[in-house]
Protein backbone atom coordinates (compact mmCIF):
# COMPACT_ATOMS: atom_id res chain seq x y z
CA UNK A 1 0.00 0.00 0.00
CA UNK A 2 1.51 3.39 -1.34
CA UNK A 3 2.02 5.71 1.96
CA UNK A 4 -0.19 8.87 2.36
CA UNK A 5 1.68 11.99 0.87
CA UNK A 6 0.38 13.53 4.02
CA UNK A 7 2.59 11.31 6.00
CA UNK A 8 5.78 13.24 5.77
CA UNK A 9 4.17 16.56 5.86
CA UNK A 10 1.42 16.22 9.26
CA UNK A 11 3.36 16.87 12.09
CA UNK A 12 2.62 16.75 15.70
CA UNK A 13 0.89 20.58 15.37
CA UNK A 14 0.76 21.99 12.32
CA UNK A 15 1.69 20.75 8.45
CA UNK A 16 5.33 21.67 6.69
CA UNK A 17 7.30 20.04 4.17
CA UNK A 18 9.69 21.22 1.45
CA UNK A 19 7.50 22.76 -1.19
CA UNK A 20 7.68 21.64 -3.80
CA UNK A 21 8.55 18.73 -3.20
CA UNK A 22 6.71 17.24 -0.23
CA UNK A 23 4.27 19.64 -0.05
CA UNK A 24 2.19 21.24 -3.21
CA UNK A 25 -0.64 23.13 -5.03
CA UNK A 26 -2.63 19.52 -5.02
CA UNK A 27 -2.02 18.79 -1.11
CA UNK A 28 -2.66 22.12 -0.43
CA UNK A 29 -6.05 22.14 -2.49
CA UNK A 30 -6.72 18.95 -0.34
CA UNK A 31 -5.70 19.74 3.15
CA UNK A 32 -8.29 23.28 2.15
CA UNK A 33 -11.04 20.96 1.56
CA UNK A 34 -10.32 18.80 5.16
CA UNK A 35 -9.70 21.45 7.21
CA UNK A 36 -13.48 22.84 5.34
CA UNK A 37 -14.90 19.51 5.91
CA UNK A 38 -13.51 19.13 9.57
CA UNK A 39 -14.71 22.20 10.89
CA UNK A 40 -18.29 22.49 9.44
CA UNK A 41 -17.79 18.64 11.32
CA UNK A 42 -16.94 20.18 14.61
CA UNK A 43 -19.13 23.40 14.49
CA UNK A 44 -22.54 21.19 13.90
CA UNK A 45 -21.03 18.53 17.13
CA UNK A 46 -21.46 21.67 18.54
CA UNK A 47 -24.54 22.87 17.47
CA UNK A 48 -22.99 25.92 15.30
CA UNK A 49 -22.63 26.09 11.62
CA UNK A 50 -19.32 26.96 9.96
CA UNK A 51 -19.74 29.68 7.11
CA UNK A 52 -16.20 31.53 6.23
CA UNK A 53 -12.60 30.55 6.90
CA UNK A 54 -9.89 32.74 6.75
CA UNK A 55 -7.15 32.58 4.86
CA UNK A 56 -3.39 33.77 5.02
CA UNK A 57 0.13 33.69 4.68
CA UNK A 58 3.72 34.73 5.11
CA UNK A 59 6.50 36.54 3.14
CA UNK A 60 7.35 33.33 1.16
CA UNK A 61 7.37 33.13 -2.55
CA UNK A 62 5.21 30.15 -2.64
CA UNK A 63 2.17 31.01 -0.40
CA UNK A 64 0.18 32.89 -3.28
CA UNK A 65 0.15 29.57 -4.85
CA UNK A 66 -0.08 27.35 -2.05
CA UNK A 67 -2.78 29.76 -0.19
CA UNK A 68 -4.88 30.07 -3.40
CA UNK A 69 -5.04 26.43 -3.68
CA UNK A 70 -6.28 25.85 0.05
CA UNK A 71 -8.94 28.42 -0.80
CA UNK A 72 -9.68 26.25 -3.49
CA UNK A 73 -10.15 23.37 -1.13
CA UNK A 74 -12.18 25.09 1.21
CA UNK A 75 -14.77 26.48 -0.71
CA UNK A 76 -14.90 23.06 -2.38
CA UNK A 77 -16.92 22.46 0.56
CA UNK A 78 -19.36 25.69 0.21
CA UNK A 79 -17.40 27.35 3.01
CA UNK A 80 -16.73 31.10 2.22
CA UNK A 81 -13.21 31.77 1.86
CA UNK A 82 -12.15 35.48 3.77
CA UNK A 83 -8.40 36.40 2.43
CA UNK A 84 -6.27 38.45 4.95
CA UNK A 85 -3.39 38.36 2.66
CA UNK A 86 -0.14 38.72 4.05
CA UNK A 87 -0.44 37.98 7.98
CA UNK A 88 2.18 37.13 10.78
CA UNK A 89 0.57 34.13 12.74
CA UNK A 90 -0.31 35.61 15.84
CA UNK A 91 -1.87 38.17 13.40
CA UNK A 92 -4.39 35.30 12.49
CA UNK A 93 -4.52 34.07 15.78
CA UNK A 94 -6.24 37.31 16.49
CA UNK A 95 -8.29 37.49 13.56
CA UNK A 96 -9.31 34.13 14.15
CA UNK A 97 -10.68 35.11 17.68
CA UNK A 98 -11.35 38.63 17.04
CA UNK A 99 -14.19 37.49 14.08
CA UNK A 100 -14.93 34.03 15.42
CA UNK A 101 -13.92 32.28 12.12
CA UNK A 102 -11.14 29.22 11.30
CA UNK A 103 -8.56 30.20 9.79
CA UNK A 104 -5.50 29.39 8.10
CA UNK A 105 -2.12 30.62 8.30
CA UNK A 106 0.42 29.67 5.60
CA UNK A 107 3.75 29.77 7.06
CA UNK A 108 6.89 27.45 8.10
CA UNK A 109 7.71 29.76 10.77
CA UNK A 110 11.96 30.01 10.97
CA UNK A 111 12.83 27.24 8.42
CA UNK A 112 14.69 27.83 5.40
CA UNK A 113 13.01 29.41 2.23
CA UNK A 114 12.64 25.89 0.35
CA UNK A 115 10.05 25.06 3.36
CA UNK A 116 6.03 26.13 3.49
CA UNK A 117 3.16 24.69 6.16
CA UNK A 118 0.35 25.44 7.28
CA UNK A 119 -0.77 26.12 10.92
CA UNK A 120 -4.80 25.77 11.56
CA UNK A 121 -7.23 27.13 14.26
CA UNK A 122 -10.50 26.92 15.30
CA UNK A 123 -13.05 29.68 15.80
CA UNK A 124 -11.70 31.30 18.69
CA UNK A 125 -8.00 30.78 17.92
CA UNK A 126 -8.14 26.85 19.02
CA UNK A 127 -5.47 25.22 18.47
CA UNK A 128 -5.51 21.89 16.15
CA UNK A 129 -3.09 19.71 16.68
CA UNK A 130 -2.44 15.64 16.87
CA UNK A 131 -4.81 15.39 19.85
CA UNK A 132 -7.45 18.65 19.03
CA UNK A 133 -8.45 17.72 15.05
CA UNK A 134 -5.29 17.40 12.94
CA UNK A 135 -5.47 13.71 12.59
CA UNK A 136 -9.04 13.67 11.42
CA UNK A 137 -8.38 17.25 8.85
CA UNK A 138 -5.57 14.37 7.73
CA UNK A 139 -8.15 11.87 7.15
CA UNK A 140 -10.60 14.15 5.29
CA UNK A 141 -7.58 15.55 2.90
CA UNK A 142 -6.58 12.20 2.04
CA UNK A 143 -10.24 11.58 1.11
CA UNK A 144 -10.29 14.43 -1.26
CA UNK A 145 -7.45 14.20 -2.53
CA UNK A 146 -8.94 10.48 -3.76
CA UNK A 147 -11.80 11.81 -4.48
CA UNK A 148 -13.99 9.98 -2.01
CA UNK A 149 -14.50 13.45 -0.23
CA UNK A 150 -17.70 15.05 -2.40
CA UNK A 151 -17.68 18.84 -3.11
CA UNK A 152 -20.80 20.76 -1.85
CA UNK A 153 -22.75 22.77 -4.02
CA UNK A 154 -23.12 26.05 -4.26
CA UNK A 155 -19.54 26.32 -3.94
CA UNK A 156 -18.10 28.99 -1.20
CA UNK A 157 -17.30 32.72 -2.43
CA UNK A 158 -13.96 34.76 -1.71
CA UNK A 159 -13.60 37.91 -0.36
CA UNK A 160 -10.83 40.04 1.17
CA UNK A 161 -10.16 42.20 4.38
CA UNK A 162 -6.92 43.54 6.23
CA UNK A 163 -7.14 43.19 9.82
CA UNK A 164 -3.35 45.00 10.93
CA UNK A 165 -5.48 47.94 12.00
CA UNK A 166 -7.45 46.13 14.61
CA UNK A 167 -4.83 43.49 15.43
CA UNK A 168 -2.58 47.02 16.46
CA UNK A 169 -5.34 48.33 18.52
CA UNK A 170 -5.31 44.99 19.82
CA UNK A 171 -1.91 44.80 20.53
CA UNK A 172 -1.41 48.06 21.94
CA UNK A 173 -4.04 47.82 24.59
CA UNK A 174 -1.79 45.22 26.67
CA UNK A 175 0.11 48.39 28.14
CA UNK A 176 -0.58 51.52 29.20
CA UNK A 177 0.99 53.84 26.45
CA UNK A 178 1.14 56.66 29.17
CA UNK A 179 3.54 55.19 31.19
CA UNK A 180 6.02 54.07 28.25
CA UNK A 181 9.13 55.61 28.56
CA UNK A 182 10.75 56.97 25.62
CA UNK A 183 13.12 53.66 24.97
CA UNK A 184 15.12 53.05 22.04
CA UNK A 185 14.33 49.73 20.19
CA UNK A 186 15.89 47.60 17.68
CA UNK A 187 13.97 44.98 16.01
CA UNK A 188 15.57 41.95 13.38
CA UNK A 189 13.50 40.99 11.81
CA UNK A 190 14.99 38.69 9.44
CA UNK A 191 12.97 39.78 6.63
CA UNK A 192 10.06 38.17 8.12
CA UNK A 193 6.76 39.16 9.08
CA UNK A 194 7.92 40.72 11.99
CA UNK A 195 8.87 43.44 9.00
CA UNK A 196 5.24 44.41 8.31
CA UNK A 197 3.36 44.19 11.97
CA UNK A 198 6.19 45.42 14.45
CA UNK A 199 6.53 48.93 12.88
CA UNK A 200 2.81 49.01 12.53
CA UNK A 201 2.70 48.71 16.12
CA UNK A 202 5.29 50.46 17.49
CA UNK A 203 3.97 53.94 15.21
CA UNK A 204 1.29 53.69 18.30
CA UNK A 205 4.35 54.28 20.71
CA UNK A 206 6.22 56.68 22.62
CA UNK A 207 9.53 54.82 21.63
CA UNK A 208 12.08 55.11 18.86
CA UNK A 209 12.61 51.89 16.85
CA UNK A 210 14.99 50.59 13.94
CA UNK A 211 14.20 47.88 12.08
CA UNK A 212 16.80 45.30 10.68
CA UNK A 213 16.22 43.44 7.59
CA UNK A 214 12.40 45.21 7.73
CA UNK A 215 12.02 43.70 4.07
CA UNK A 216 9.77 41.05 3.29
CA UNK A 217 11.52 38.46 1.63
CA UNK A 218 11.07 34.93 1.56
CA UNK A 219 14.65 33.86 0.38
CA UNK A 220 15.62 35.36 3.73
CA UNK A 221 18.85 37.12 2.26
CA UNK A 222 20.24 38.01 5.52
CA UNK A 223 20.33 35.18 7.66
CA UNK A 224 18.03 32.51 8.57
CA UNK A 225 14.72 33.82 10.78
CA UNK A 226 15.35 31.45 13.67
CA UNK A 227 16.13 33.35 16.44
CA UNK A 228 16.74 30.62 19.03
CA UNK A 229 20.57 30.09 16.85
CA UNK A 230 23.12 32.05 18.98
CA UNK A 231 24.37 33.22 15.04
CA UNK A 232 21.48 34.24 13.77
CA UNK A 233 21.15 36.87 17.19
CA UNK A 234 24.85 38.54 16.44
CA UNK A 235 23.58 41.45 14.10
CA UNK A 236 20.83 42.30 16.25
CA UNK A 237 23.37 42.39 19.46
CA UNK A 238 25.74 44.19 17.58
CA UNK A 239 23.33 46.94 16.58
CA UNK A 240 22.24 47.40 20.15
CA UNK A 241 25.71 48.01 21.06
CA UNK A 242 26.29 50.25 18.19
CA UNK A 243 23.40 52.68 18.60
CA UNK A 244 23.23 52.39 22.85
CA UNK A 245 19.48 50.73 22.44
CA UNK A 246 17.50 49.97 25.57
CA UNK A 247 16.58 46.63 24.09
CA UNK A 248 17.00 44.15 20.85
CA UNK A 249 13.81 42.27 19.54
CA UNK A 250 14.48 39.34 17.35
CA UNK A 251 11.33 37.99 15.53
CA UNK A 252 10.77 34.15 13.84
CA UNK A 253 9.93 34.29 9.87
CA UNK A 254 6.27 34.45 11.19
CA UNK A 255 6.68 36.44 14.32
CA UNK A 256 4.84 34.79 16.91
CA UNK A 257 8.30 33.88 18.67
CA UNK A 258 10.48 37.03 19.76
CA UNK A 259 14.09 36.54 21.35
CA UNK A 260 15.31 39.86 23.44
CA UNK A 261 18.17 41.51 23.58
CA UNK A 262 19.36 43.69 26.57
CA UNK A 263 21.41 46.92 26.66
CA UNK A 264 24.46 45.26 27.09
CA UNK A 265 24.02 42.64 23.95
CA UNK A 266 23.08 39.40 26.31
CA UNK A 267 20.18 37.26 24.32
CA UNK A 268 17.54 36.34 27.20
CA UNK A 269 16.28 32.65 28.23
CA UNK A 270 12.83 31.91 27.39
CA UNK A 271 12.56 31.08 30.50
CA UNK A 272 13.42 34.28 31.74
CA UNK A 273 11.36 35.96 29.48
CA UNK A 274 8.28 33.92 30.94
CA UNK A 275 9.07 34.51 34.35
CA UNK A 276 9.21 38.26 34.12
CA UNK A 277 5.82 38.21 32.31
CA UNK A 278 4.37 35.75 34.66
CA UNK A 279 5.26 37.85 37.73
CA UNK A 280 4.03 41.01 36.07
CA UNK A 281 0.66 39.22 35.04
CA UNK A 282 -0.04 37.14 38.35
CA UNK A 283 0.57 40.76 40.27
CA UNK A 284 -2.05 42.51 37.84
CA UNK A 285 -4.57 39.71 38.49
CA UNK A 286 -4.23 38.49 41.85
CA UNK A 287 -2.97 35.18 40.94
CA UNK A 288 -3.64 32.40 38.74
CA UNK A 289 -2.54 29.09 36.67
CA UNK A 290 0.38 30.03 34.92
CA UNK A 291 1.16 26.82 32.06
CA UNK A 292 5.46 26.36 31.39
CA UNK A 293 6.71 23.67 29.21
CA UNK A 294 8.65 21.18 30.79
CA UNK A 295 12.39 22.33 29.84
CA UNK A 296 11.76 26.11 31.02
CA UNK A 297 13.87 26.71 34.00
CA UNK A 298 12.83 25.38 37.47
CA UNK A 299 12.96 29.23 38.47
CA UNK A 300 10.03 30.15 36.47
CA UNK A 301 7.26 27.38 38.53
CA UNK A 302 9.26 29.17 41.61
CA UNK A 303 8.56 32.79 40.17
CA UNK A 304 4.63 31.66 40.27
CA UNK A 305 4.22 30.37 43.33
CA UNK A 306 6.03 33.95 44.64
CA UNK A 307 3.65 35.87 42.94
CA UNK A 308 0.61 34.19 44.26
CA UNK A 309 0.45 31.64 41.38
CA UNK A 310 -0.26 27.83 40.39
CA UNK A 311 2.38 26.82 38.36
CA UNK A 312 1.28 23.56 35.84
CA UNK A 313 3.88 21.65 33.58
CA UNK A 314 3.04 20.86 29.88
CA UNK A 315 4.71 19.10 27.00
CA UNK A 316 6.92 20.88 24.30
CA UNK A 317 4.53 22.28 21.64
CA UNK A 318 1.30 25.16 20.96
CA UNK A 319 -1.38 23.20 20.33
CA UNK A 320 -0.05 21.18 24.01
CA UNK A 321 0.09 24.28 25.96
CA UNK A 322 -3.30 26.43 24.54
CA UNK A 323 -5.53 23.46 25.34
CA UNK A 324 -4.04 22.92 28.98
CA UNK A 325 -4.22 26.84 29.04
CA UNK A 326 -8.42 26.26 28.68
CA UNK A 327 -8.47 23.19 30.62
CA UNK A 328 -6.62 24.85 33.76
CA UNK A 329 -8.50 28.41 33.15
CA UNK A 330 -4.47 29.71 33.13
CA UNK A 331 -3.81 33.49 32.64
CA UNK A 332 -0.79 33.14 30.92
CA UNK A 333 1.62 30.48 29.26
CA UNK A 334 5.23 30.48 28.45
CA UNK A 335 7.38 27.92 26.76
CA UNK A 336 11.98 27.86 26.33
CA UNK A 337 11.51 28.96 22.51
CA UNK A 338 9.90 32.18 23.17
CA UNK A 339 6.38 31.38 22.16
CA UNK A 340 4.38 32.98 24.74
CA UNK A 341 0.57 32.78 25.27
CA UNK A 342 -1.87 35.26 26.95
CA UNK A 343 -5.42 34.65 28.31
CA UNK A 344 -6.52 37.93 26.38
CA UNK A 345 -5.01 37.02 23.33
CA UNK A 346 -7.61 34.06 22.91
CA UNK A 347 -4.42 32.12 24.68
CA UNK A 348 -2.64 32.14 21.42
CA UNK A 349 0.85 33.11 21.67
CA UNK A 350 1.83 36.87 20.24
CA UNK A 351 5.85 37.94 20.41
CA UNK A 352 4.59 41.45 20.24
CA UNK A 353 2.72 41.57 23.01
CA UNK A 354 5.79 39.50 24.75
CA UNK A 355 7.36 42.40 23.85
CA UNK A 356 4.95 45.08 25.21
CA UNK A 357 4.95 43.35 28.94
CA UNK A 358 8.42 43.92 28.80
CA UNK A 359 8.77 47.09 27.60
CA UNK A 360 6.38 48.09 30.02
CA UNK A 361 8.11 46.30 32.84
CA UNK A 362 11.32 48.39 32.44
CA UNK A 363 9.51 51.60 32.01
CA UNK A 364 7.58 51.08 34.91
CA UNK A 365 10.52 49.88 36.98
CA UNK A 366 12.93 52.49 35.86
CA UNK A 367 15.63 49.46 35.19
CA UNK A 368 17.58 48.65 32.51
CA UNK A 369 16.80 45.37 30.93
CA UNK A 370 20.59 43.89 32.22
CA UNK A 371 18.86 44.37 36.22
CA UNK A 372 15.17 44.25 35.24
CA UNK A 373 16.48 40.27 34.44
CA UNK A 374 18.67 39.20 37.67
CA UNK A 375 15.80 38.10 40.11
CA UNK A 376 14.56 35.78 37.67
CA UNK A 377 17.76 33.94 36.26
CA UNK A 378 18.32 31.28 39.40
CA UNK A 379 20.09 28.70 37.22
CA UNK A 380 22.85 27.56 34.30
CA UNK A 381 21.25 25.95 31.24
CA UNK A 382 22.66 24.28 28.74
CA UNK A 383 20.04 25.40 26.11
CA UNK A 384 19.08 22.51 23.33
CA UNK A 385 21.58 19.96 22.10
CA UNK A 386 20.61 18.01 18.97
CA UNK A 387 22.17 14.15 18.91
CA UNK A 388 21.75 12.25 15.89
CA UNK A 389 21.07 9.01 17.40
CA UNK A 390 19.46 5.39 14.60
CA UNK A 391 16.90 5.13 17.12
CA UNK A 392 16.02 7.58 19.75
CA UNK A 393 13.57 5.72 22.03
CA UNK A 394 16.05 2.81 22.22
CA UNK A 395 18.49 5.30 23.57
CA UNK A 396 16.12 7.04 25.58
CA UNK A 397 15.03 3.67 27.48
CA UNK A 398 18.85 3.22 28.14
CA UNK A 399 19.42 6.62 29.47
CA UNK A 400 15.97 5.65 31.59
CA UNK A 401 17.51 2.74 32.94
CA UNK A 402 20.95 4.11 33.68
CA UNK A 403 19.45 7.18 36.10
CA UNK A 404 17.01 4.41 37.55
CA UNK A 405 17.46 6.03 40.75
CA UNK A 406 16.72 9.61 40.25
CA UNK A 407 13.33 10.85 40.45
CA UNK A 408 12.19 10.63 36.63
CA UNK A 409 8.72 11.09 34.04
CA UNK A 410 7.31 10.92 30.65
CA UNK A 411 5.16 13.44 30.32
CA UNK A 412 7.33 14.33 27.16
CA UNK A 413 10.57 12.37 26.33
CA UNK A 414 12.19 11.54 29.50
CA UNK A 415 12.68 14.05 32.51
CA UNK A 416 15.20 13.18 35.27
CA UNK A 417 15.52 15.19 38.28
CA UNK A 418 17.93 14.80 40.41
CA UNK A 419 17.56 17.46 43.08
CA UNK A 420 20.32 19.99 42.47
CA UNK A 421 20.21 19.15 38.69
CA UNK A 422 17.83 17.99 36.05
CA UNK A 423 17.67 16.90 32.51
CA UNK A 424 15.12 16.43 29.84
CA UNK A 425 16.02 13.92 26.34
CA UNK A 426 13.16 14.13 24.01
CA UNK A 427 12.81 12.49 20.51
CA UNK A 428 12.71 14.81 17.39
CA UNK A 429 8.98 14.31 15.62
CA UNK A 430 10.17 15.17 12.27
CA UNK A 431 14.09 13.60 12.64
CA UNK A 432 15.93 10.87 14.50
CA UNK A 433 17.22 13.07 16.78
CA UNK A 434 17.52 13.29 20.32
CA UNK A 435 17.01 16.72 22.12
CA UNK A 436 18.76 17.41 25.82
CA UNK A 437 18.28 20.06 28.45
CA UNK A 438 20.35 20.04 31.06
CA UNK A 439 20.08 22.86 34.08
CA UNK A 440 22.27 22.74 37.33
CA UNK A 441 23.29 25.39 39.73
CA UNK A 442 25.79 26.85 37.89
CA UNK A 443 28.47 26.83 34.61
CA UNK A 444 30.58 24.26 35.33
CA UNK A 445 27.79 21.91 37.04
CA UNK A 446 25.92 21.95 34.02
CA UNK A 447 29.02 21.23 31.94
CA UNK A 448 29.69 18.42 33.86
CA UNK A 449 26.52 16.78 33.61
CA UNK A 450 25.99 17.35 30.16
CA UNK A 451 29.33 15.51 29.43
CA UNK A 452 28.27 12.81 31.40
CA UNK A 453 24.38 12.20 30.43
CA UNK A 454 26.07 12.72 26.46
CA UNK A 455 28.86 9.32 27.82
CA UNK A 456 25.54 7.68 28.56
CA UNK A 457 23.71 8.63 25.06
CA UNK A 458 27.13 7.60 23.70
CA UNK A 459 27.21 3.93 25.24
CA UNK A 460 23.80 3.09 24.08
CA UNK A 461 24.52 3.76 20.38
CA UNK A 462 28.14 2.54 20.38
Amino acid sequence: MTESPFAAIVKAYDVRGECPGEYDPPLARALGAGFAAFAVEEAAGAGRTVERILVSRDMRPTGVEMSAAFAEGVRSQGVDVVDLGLCSTDETYFASGHLDAPAAVFTASHNPARYNGTKLCLSGARPVGEDSGLLRVRALAEASLAGELADVTPAGSTSTLDVLDAFVDHVCGFVDVDTLRPLVVVADTANGMGGLVAPAVFARLPLQLEVLFGELDGTFPNHPADPIQPVNQVPLQERVLEVGADLGLAFDGDADRVVLVDEQGVTLPGSTTTAIIAASILDARGGGAVIHNLICSKAVPEVVREHGGRPVRSRVGHSFIKKLMADEGAVFGGEHSAHYYFLDNFRADSGLIASMFIIEQMSRTGLPLSELRRPFERYAGSGEINTTVPDPHAVIEHVAEHFSDLEQDRLDGLTVDAGDWWFNLRPSNTEPLLRLNVEAADVDAVAARVAEVQAVIARAVS
